[in-house]
C-alpha cells in the first residue's frame, strides 16, 4: 500500500506528529475538530497497514508499532538485526537495518545523511552532526526507540 502523500489527510497526520493538537489544525484549516478525528482515525489506519505491509515485505518480525509517529521496530529475519520501519513526509516508508556500514565507500552516502537529517528534523529529534550516517543513524534510531 503506498501512503497518499499528497493527500490532505497525511497533511493532518503530519501536523499532528509535530505536535499540532487536533483543535489547532481544525482551527488553521477551517475544518471541524470532528472532521480532523475522522481523518487521522483513517490515516491512522493506512499507517498501520502499511507498516504492516513493509515488514511483511522484508521479512521482518514487529516488535512495536506507534502510528501516530509513524514507526515500527522490529527485527530482520534474513538479517538477523534490527530493523526500524519509518514515514517520512520527504522520503516516503523507509525500512532501515541496523548495521556497520562502509560509509566512505557508498554511493548512497549524501543520500543517507540527507535522509537521517531529514527525518530527524520531521520528529523534532536532535542528532549530533558526523560525518558517518551509520553513527547517525545509530543516535536517531536509539531516540526513536524511546518515543515508540
Amino acid at each position: 500500500m503506498l501512503l497518499p502523500m499528497d493527500e490532505r489527510q497525511f497533511l493532518f497526520w503530519t501536523m499532528r506528529r509535530s505536535g499540532v493538537t487536533n483543535i489547532a489544525i481544525a482551527t488553521r484549516l477551517g475544518i471541524s475538530r470532528q472532521a480532523i478525528s475522522r481523518a487521522l482515525l483513517q490515516m491512522d489506519e493506512k499507517i498501520d497497514a502499511t507498516l504492516r505491509e513493509m515488514a511483511h515485505a522484508n521479512q521482518i518480525e514487529i516488535e512495536k508499532i506507534n502510528t501516530e509517529r509513524g514507526i515500527l521496530i522490529g527485527r530482520s529475519i534474513p538479517f538477523a538485526s534490527a530493523a526500524v520501519i519509518f514515514i517520512s513526509r520527504k522520503h516516503g516508508v523507509q525500512v532501515w537495518y541496523e548495521h556497520d556500514g562502509d560509509c566512505g565507500t557508498c554511493q548512497r552516502y549524501t543520500e543517507c545523511i540527507e535522509l537521517l537529517w531529514d527525518y530527524a528534523a520531521e520528529l523534532g529529534i536532535i542528532i549530533e552532526k558526523t560525518a558517518d550516517p551509520t553513527k547517525m543513524a545509530d543516535e536517531l534510531f536509539i531516540k526513536i526507540k524511546d518515543v515508540v
